[in-house]
């Protein structure tokens, strides 16, 4: 057996610190103990429902203490965790319980209702899991009964190669594609994590970024392995946060930038005492600086440290630790450098390494390095090339080895010939003292091929701006070509489950009737 294996951590707490609070959720408290016990009892009941080594679970359901456990039971029982989008629609869940051949699925209160949907939809779900807090709809197994009924069982030892999880990813344009990661893999990006200092013992975590979505899973499993509480909140709701870092002294979380501007931005946040606060990790999407410099002087006590990565690399690519978080040095907009473990390259289109401060893609490889697309070996052997990972995100290394992000490839706007980095405009517009967020996309311009067109959100009584004011201020910071030829307003953005803003749907009123279209 490799050492690598994930439940590693709970044999730890057993024996090491069985009385420490491990979770909070609500008015629920269990210490390592009696989690480890409720891990040994749910993986024996799903067993029992016909979990076999290898096996994929299902799990549809906002963030609590039992998707905490259900992480873990599945992995101790043997099985593949499967952790569910819950922003797809019915037709999107089913697709991906079927593409990998899911036939248990656990719901909470908030999906209960769909079932009925899914399972008409899908051929491979055959058995439900209900893990609310109210008596479970006929025809589902209740989550506490098979805990309390079913005698806890040894852990199977899966590690090294073993399949440990497939993560979606995608989904807006076109089918999702399910990640295959190892026990390995996921070993591996939390030791990574632990290492760039993602959590310290003694920390209590605190989980408001969706569960399903692998950077919170990263840092579940470094607070896990250090034996600190992991207090979690079902969905990001700023006030509710800010009062639960107070209540819990909270000293660490996981957040993506939109949440971070969501925290900052609430008329409560003077309300509530966040001095326990001592570090933030974001990721998941680019952060802009005017953002960032507000939460950092909001939050004095906090750092902030970003993990830049992909579903494919388990996921940590680079970290940019809290020292280089200041203006000073010129390193803020970087994603940090290569992390511990992860060696990274700018390659062009040919994978041939780019010279220093030259844009290409970002390839990535190292123990995170995934399995392959489930049953996809197109798009694995697309995606994964001599062992490198190809992100699909534009780049280039400074001389001291940072990496700064410069769009995704397929973002990228050309306009007149000219490469235009959305990313770069989206800075821009982001420290007009009006502009709570934005987007910029390309939309289909009969003369330059592409035009630069910005979605602005205007803060709450803020002074009144308009298109004209937008370009103005735009043209004092980049070049006129960069600078929106178009700009509309908006209440908010289309985000994705994981807080990303969606711009496929920001396109898609533009290019549909377009000969060719931008995904």
């Amino acid at each position: 057996m490799s050492t690598s294996y994930l439940t590693q951590s709970l044999h730890r707490a057993i024996r090491q610190y069985p009385d420490r609070t491990a979770t909070v959720f609500q008015d629920r408290r269990k210490s390592y103990k009696e989690f480890c016990d409720r891990v040994a009892r749910l993986a024996g009941a799903l067993q029992q429902l016909g979990m076999k080594p290898g096996d994929r679970v299902g799990i549809l359901s906002l963030n609590s203490d039992r998707y905490l456990e259900l992480y873990y039971a599945i992995w101790w029982g043997g099985g593949v965790v499967n952790p569910v989008n819950t922003r797809w629609s019915t037709r999107e869940i089913a697709y991906s319980l079927d593409d990998c051949e899911t036939r248990l699925l656990v719901v909470d209160n908030n999906f209960a209702s769909h079932c009925s949907d899914i399972s008409e939809l899908s051929r491979s779900l055959h058995t439900l899991i209900f893990a609310g807090d109210s008596e479970a709809p006929a025809g589902m197994f209740d989550y506490e009964t098979l805990v309390a009924e079913q005698k806890p069982v040894k852990d199977t030892m899966r590690s090294g190669d073993d399949l440990a999880g497939i993560f979606y990813t995608g989904g807006t344009t076109g089918k999702p594609k399910g990640v295959m990661l190892t026990h390995m893999n996921l070993y591996s990006s939390g030791m990574t994590g632990l290492v760039e200092g993602v959590a310290e013992a003694g920390d209590v975590g605190l989980h408001a970024a969706p569960m399903f979505h692998l950077a919170d899973g990263m840092f579940l499993l470094v607070l896990t392995a250090l034996g600190c509480t992991q207090v979690i909140v079902p969905a990001f709701q700023a006030e509710s946060v800010l009062k639960t870092i107070q209540d819990e002294k909270v000293s660490s979380s996981l957040l993506v930038p939109t949440m971070i501007q969501m925290l900052v931005d609430d008329p409560s946040f003077t309300n509530f005492k966040l001095d326990s606060m001592r570090r933030f990790i974001y990721g998941a999407s680019a952060i802009n600086e005017a953002l960032l410099e507000r939460a950092m002087k909001q939050l004095p006590n906090a750092d902030f440290l970003q993990c830049y990565g992909q579903t494919e690399m388990s996921p940590i690519v680079s970290v940019l630790p809290p020292s280089f978080h200041s203006k000073e040095g010129g390193k803020l907009r970087s994603a940090g450098r290569p992390a511990a473990s992860v060696e990274v390259r700018i390659l062009d289109s040919e994978g041939v390494e780019v010279a220093t401060g030259v844009v290409g893609e970002i390839g990535a490889r190292g123990p995170g390095v995934m399995k392959g697309y489930w049953n996809n070996p197109e798009q694995t052997n697309a995606t994964l090339i001599d062992g490198w990972v190809r992100t699909g995100d534009s780049a280039y290394m400074d001389k001291d080895g940072f990496i700064f992000v410069v769009d995704r490839v397929k973002d990228m706007i050309i306009s007149g010939g000219e490469n235009v980095y959305s990313a770069e405009v989206e800075n821009a517009i982001a420290q007009h003292p009006s502009v709570a967020s934005c987007a910029v996309i390309g939309i289909p311009d009969p003369q330059w091929g592409e035009s630069v067109h910005a979605v602005v959100v205007v803060k709450k009584d803020a002074e009144a701006v308009d298109e004209k004011s937008i370009k103005a201020h735009c043209k004092a910071l980049i070049a006129g070509y960069k600078c929106p030829r178009s700009v509309a307003f908006q209440d908010s953005l289309p985000l994705s489950g994981a807080g990303k803003i969606l711009k496929t749907v920001l396109r898609e009123p533009y290019w549909k009737d377009q000969a060719r279209g931008i995904g």
